[in-house]
């Protein structure tokens, strides 16, 4: 059985990623060009509505940037926890729920961020860079079906959606099955989210 590590280095994967997760990347890019995208278009502060308003490059370093706070938020829960991984890089060991603690704490960042009055976006881009270090062999594979399910039907949207939902079941052959429960509990943080988008929809 996962021994938990010390209070510390749980606090330092709990605070580090918040904070890493608060910062508001798309609000930074788009504010440069005149944009709030908290007050425009369907007001999430992330990769696609920035790259409906101001198009496609200019969308680029939100989608860079978001991703790179999950990485990063990995990364310090990995390293909080002692840095152990399996043959195929996926975390293990008092590793595993620090990681997964530093990813989580990203992605509630990245939705309630303090660096930008608690409004920020939905958490997707975030996780799929926390999964990148989690489980890096179900992350590669989640790109692939991206690519493929892109090439099937021209649209990346879609292909984002397949690959993102596919984790848990590309994790399987990788890591055990808390882990998955763990992946599984990240994504209703996503769900949340485009739960209370579509609400506030609602009452626009």
């Amino acid at each position: 059985m996962t021994t938990l590590p010390p209070l510390v280095p749980m606090l330092v994967a709990l605070i580090g990623g918040y904070l890493l997760g608060s910062i508001p990347v798309a609000v930074l890019v788009a504010g440069r060009r005149g944009v709030d995208p908290r007050e425009v278009g369907d007001r999430n502060p992330g990769f696609w509505n920035v790259r409906e308003r101001l198009g496609r490059r200019a969308a680029a370093p939100v989608f860079a940037g978001d991703t790179a706070k999950g990485v990063l938020a990995g990364l310090l829960g990995l390293l909080a926890g002692g840095a152990h991984t399996t043959g195929p890089g996926v975390v293990t060991g008092p590793s595993a729920p620090a990681a997964y603690l530093a990813v989580g704490a990203a992605m509630i960042g990245h939705a309630w961020p303090v660096f930008a009055g608690f409004r920020g976006g939905r958490s997707v881009l975030t996780f799929a860079g926390g999964v990148a270090v989690i489980c890096p062999p179900a992350f590669v594979l989640a790109l692939a079906l991206l690519a493929v399910t892109f090439l099937l039907t021209r649209s990346f949207a879609i292909g984002a959606r397949a690959g993102v939902f596919a984790i848990p079941l590309l994790q399987l052959p990788f890591a055990p099955i808390g882990h998955i429960a763990a992946t599984g509990a990240l994504m209703c943080l996503i769900g949340l989210r485009f739960g209370q988008a579509a609400l506030a929809a609602r009452r626009t």
